[in-house]
């Protein structure tokens, strides 16, 4: 069959670039992430009253992140030694867990977020005094209900095999893949697919009523898109890599098992620990949905460049003002008259 490989090398994967790519990306995203969550957190809690029953989805979509940036260290210690694990296997489901726990997390506040949002804009009137804050904790507990109900099967998959005893795959074994492929696409249908729909509904009917309605406040208009512009990223970017070339990973990987193999399925691995990083950033663009949600930092932003322009248009005006008038070469002989006249 042309394009084959060997068995042999189609059996072995090339560590190399996880070794070398993961962990410089691990320490980024964990220094930003950390930084900019803490700071958005601080930011919500600093301005509780003033964002709305859309800050308690704002601070567990925190928590998510924060649960996860902490394991980061532990996976780079994982991949800076060659894939060796040390720290026992019951941790290396915990960290798994933990990453899928702020990857399906994330993906659900933002959808409550959007949901929200939908409802203040396009039906104010029907919403208005009737959700509380007692509604928003009441969603936030289902929602990480529904998340840990959909990754728990994950922890009961082997994260080694027989051939890596110190591994942690982020997946599971050559063992259990039949049987971990169709669990993953199911997931990635509801964790993914599902919530994804109801955000392009939202936002779809939300462009189209700030486009009509001319009445709308500006600042309102503005924080909308880019609300709008920052998911399109995080789903683009973040999500729909990773959960097409995972489950396109598991696939090539089922194949090689059957004795199928290709040189594409060498690009399938790499663009699957692309996917992985691409994924993890999602912790550190979050934060930006602090930004854009928090109608009080909107205002102060607005003010604040008010302000610089005023100033900077005040400075240029006294620049001018003070500038001595240069005098030109014949001047001083325009002025006394000339004595040759």
């Amino acid at each position: 069959m042309s394009g084959n490989l060997s068995q042999v090398a189609c059996e072995n994967v090339n560590l190399n670039f996880t070794h070398s790519f993961l962990p410089p990306v691990f320490i980024t995203v964990f220094v930003v992430g950390t930084l900019s969550n803490i700071w958005g957190l601080r930011s919500v809690c600093h301005s509780w009253n003033n964002i709305g029953n859309i800050n308690i989805f704002m601070l567990n979509l925190g928590v998510a992140d924060l649960l996860y940036l902490f394991t980061l260290p532990f996976l780079v210690h994982y991949y800076a030694r060659n894939s060796q694990w040390t720290f026992g296997q019951v941790f290396c489901k915990v960290t798994r867990f933990c990453f899928n726990l702020n990857l399906y997390g994330s993906i659900g506040f933002l959808t409550c977020i959007s949901v929200y949002r939908y409802l203040g804009i396009v039906h104010p009137m029907r919403v208005m005094g009737k959700i509380t804050s007692r509604h928003s904790l009441t969603i936030s507990a289902l929602v990480w209900l529904l998340v840990i109900v959909q990754i728990l099967p994950d922890m009961f998959f082997d994260k080694n095999d027989a051939n890596s005893p110190n591994s942690c795959f982020d997946t599971t074994s050559n063992d259990l893949i039949r049987s971990y492929l169709p669990y993953s696409i199911s997931w990635a249908v509801t964790g993914f697919v599902l919530p994804l729909i109801i955000i392009l509904v939202c936002y779809g009917h939300i462009v189209v009523v700030l486009a009509i309605k001319a009445n709308v406040n500006a600042l309102l208009k503005q924080r909308c898109l880019k609300l709008v512009v920052i998911l399109v990223i995080l789903f683009s970017v973040c999500f729909i890599p990773y959960h097409v070339f995972r489950n396109v990973n598991l696939r090539t990987r089922i194949l090689k098992l059957d004795g199928i193999c290709y040189n594409s399925f060498r690009n399938v691995y790499i663009l699957h620990q692309v996917g992985r990083c691409l994924a993890c950033l999602n912790s550190a663009i979050n934060p930006l949905i602090y930004i854009v949600g928090n109608d009080d930092f909107l205002m102060k932003l607005h003010n604040f460049s008010k302000r610089a322009q005023l100033s900077l248009v005040n400075l240029k005006g006294a620049v001018i003002y003070r500038k001595p008038i240069e005098e030109g070469p014949d001047s001083s002989s325009d002025t006394h008259g000339s004595p040759g006249r």
